[in-house]
């Protein structure tokens, strides 16, 4: 009888036990699913006196970046769709970052896009994108944008704000600058 007893008594507890972590499990799923479906973009736009031609000139003149570059400080490796560079990045901070995102577009005097990611999927990725738009009279719309997905990312969406989105304007500043001579 004492084991019959003793095998109901913690029946229950292994009961609420479980429910305890199938429902925590539950929250976690639908945390992750929330943040990877609801991502941080940064985006900024300059207009820049040049043509799409030469902004792009300038965007894709990697070697250059030291001398102008505020933002990206270095970036190396073949701009050819499918293929991985490596990128340097400086924040407002002054604190630099090292990465080798993966090439998912490269259109001259269009687009350049890529998408780094920290750890395995689904926890820290960025797509980032510069985009080159024709205006009239010669000129050119920059627009450089992130859109931030992962389960860490609602938890950095305040520094990526403070410290990364200011040197995509500090960078379409200098390359609008630079692109206009």
């Amino acid at each position: 009888m004492t084991a019959t007893t003793t095998a109901r008594t913690k029946s229950p507890v292994r009961r609420r036990l479980f429910l305890g972590l199938g429902v925590l499990l539950v929250l976690l799923i639908g945390y992750a699913v929330y943040a990877i479906a609801r991502p941080t973009v940064l985006r900024t736009e300059i207009e820049i006196d040049a043509t799409p031609e030469q902004v792009w000139k300038v965007l894709a003149d990697r070697a250059a970046y030291p001398e102008w570059n505020p933002f990206i400080v270095s970036s190396a490796g073949e701009l050819r769709a499918g293929a991985t560079i490596t990128n340097v990045l400086r924040d407002t901070n002054g604190k630099t970052t090292e990465f080798a995102p993966k090439l998912l577009a490269v259109d001259p005097g269009r687009e350049l896009r890529w998408v780094g990611k920290i750890g395995v999927g689904g926890v820290f990725d960025g797509e980032h994108a510069f985009r080159i738009e024709a205006l009239p009279g010669g000129r050119s719309r920059l627009v450089q944008e992130e859109v931030f997905r992962g389960v860490a990312v609602p938890f950095t969406t305040g520094m990526l704000r403070d410290t990364i989105e200011p040197q995509f304007h500090a960078m379409n500043r200098a390359l609008a600058e630079r692109a206009a001579r």
